[in-house]
């Protein structure tokens, strides 16, 4: 069952939808030559469990649930830096360069949130910058997951796509595995419209998260709508700061169908994500080993992922719907039997726990 906090306001979420549709007219003329495709997507990225909230310096979080595309990650593993109350340095060694997407999901009960400040290469590597804050927008320390992606080149097979946008809906930073040009239109405060042409099909398919990145103040990113159309995926991103006044940001998207959330087509050969918004449609529950997920909805809700536990693992967790409410991971993903659990767990914008609808991906590295 859906709460109030969960349902999208219909004024801006219908005004955002209308918008869309210029959108898609405007990809005719805004579509860039794709360029050469590479043999690898993505070209670089990295994930963590970063299972201290309070780590010393240099500490090496989670190594089961850490790893990488640079050479020999088990021996050459993340690192985390804190850098004051809720504020985080991820280091993922040997894959610098630039631009990629980052996202970032919080791991408690509590209601802490956490996001992106930044990201950026240093020396050979990249580093994540994470911000966490309890409701009120204080600083507070918080676990977390965290991921980085960036691929080049293009059309290859499969259906990813993903984009940084800037408050103003200017791309940062975009990728699309079919060769179109993202794209992002800034309507009312903290509200986005987004086309990724060519990849996806109706109705929904595959996954969507949504991550804010702001280096000054507490912000909060989350999916209000997602309307497939026109041979493309159509999502609204909503966002808000820790008043839960709509507030323009920087934001990420992934979109990913059939492929796990950080973009590879093969490996890794386990993984799997699920919608609820109510109900769970069928093609947005995935699972590479054809499992058949389940969902049990409650506070925190249980996703279980039959036969794709294989450490070094992920998951990310985003809102969907509309107000200021968010959601996470209530605890670490649990492994057994080859199954994984994955616990989401959402907020009304009072901070208070309550059933409302997510998006949620877990991938494997292999």
């Amino acid at each position: 069952m859906h709460t109030g906090s969960d349902r999208p306001s219909a004024r801006p979420v219908r005004a955002a939808l209308l918008v869309l549709a210029l959108l898609a007219a405007l990809l005719v003329a805004a579509v860039p030559t794709a360029g050469p495709a590479r043999a690898a997507v993505p070209d670089r990225w990295g994930f963590a469990f970063v299972d201290n909230p309070t780590p010393p310096t240099g500490y090496v979080p989670d190594p089961s649930r850490q790893w990488g595309s640079w050479a020999s990650p088990a021996s050459n593993p993340v690192t985390v830096d804190q850098a004051g109350p809720g504020t985080y340095v991820v280091h993922f060694p040997l894959i610098a360069g630039p631009g990629g997407v980052a996202h970032v999901t919080a791991v408690n009960r509590s209601g802490t949130w956490c996001q992106l400040s930044g990201w950026g290469a240093v020396g050979s590597g990249i580093d994540v910058g994470v911000a966490c804050y309890r409701r009120g927008g204080a600083p507070d320390n918080s676990p977390f997951t965290v991921l980085y992606t960036s691929s080049s080149g293009g059309p290859v097979p499969g259906d990813y796509a993903y984009l940084d946008s800037a408050a103003s809906g200017a791309p940062i930073d975009r990728y699309n595995s079919a060769g179109g040009g993202n794209v992002a239109g800034h309507g009312s405060t903290g509200l986005w419209t987004v086309r990724l042409p060519g990849v996806g099909s109706a109705p929904n398919v595959g996954n969507v998260e949504v991550t804010a990145v702001d280096p000054t103040q507490g912000a909060r990113c989350k999916v209000a709508e997602w309307v497939p159309s026109g041979g493309g995926q159509n999502v609204v991103v909503l966002c808000f700061d820790a008043s839960n006044a709509p507030y323009d940001t920087e934001w990420t998207l992934s979109y990913s169908a059939g492929r796990a959330v950080h973009g590879p087509a093969a490996p890794p050969r386990s993984f799997g994500y699920l919608w609820y918004n109510g109900s769970v449609p069928s093609g947005t529950n995935f699972n590479s080993v054809a499992g058949s997920n389940t969902l049990a909805v409650g506070v925190p809700s249980t996703v279980t992922l039959p036969g794709v536990a294989v450490p070094a693992d992920h998951a990310q967790v985003t809102a969907f719907g509309g107000g200021a409410g968010w959601c996470q991971l209530a605890l670490p993903w649990a492994r057994s039997a080859g199954a994984v659990e994955l616990y989401p767990i959402c907020f009304s914008p009072g901070g208070s726990p309550v059933t409302a609808s997510f998006l949620t991906a877990y991938t494997s590295a292999f």
